[in-house]
């Protein structure tokens, strides 16, 4: 019978590690100022900036929900930082597409009737 290989072992192996109550009572705080100031944001008229600052909140607290709380903190340092560039890519397409529907103006007159045969 074969062993398996130290690969192979090490395969099947999950280190857990136990967050201090200390960093998630700090994630939870700035979760919540990063939500009053979602809240401060929507009340001050900043015009069409006001998407791209709602947005960049709201990547910043999925970047920290999913670094502490999913634990994406403690592996690779490249999974993080493709997670991150990833949240801030969408925020940016998404305010552009927003930005871009105001420089449009519909056609909304109503057409004229035809009369054939006359």
């Amino acid at each position: 019978m074969s062993q398996p290989s130290p690969a192979a072992a090490n395969h099947n192996t999950h280190e857990s590690h136990a967050v201090p109550g200390w960093i998630l009572l700090a994630v939870y705080l700035a979760l919540v100022i990063l939500t009053g100031l979602t809240v401060a944001a929507a009340g001050i008229n900043l015009g069409q900036f006001n998407i791209i600052v709602a947005l960049i909140i709201a990547a910043l607290k999925a970047a920290l929900v999913v670094l502490f709380f999913m634990h994406l903190f403690w592996d690779s340092p490249f999974n993080s930082i493709v997670l991150i560039c990833a949240l801030f890519c969408v925020a940016i397409f998404i305010s552009l597409a927003v930005m871009d529907t105001t420089s449009y103006n519909p056609n909304l007159t109503a057409p004229q009737s035809v009369q054939i045969g006359q």
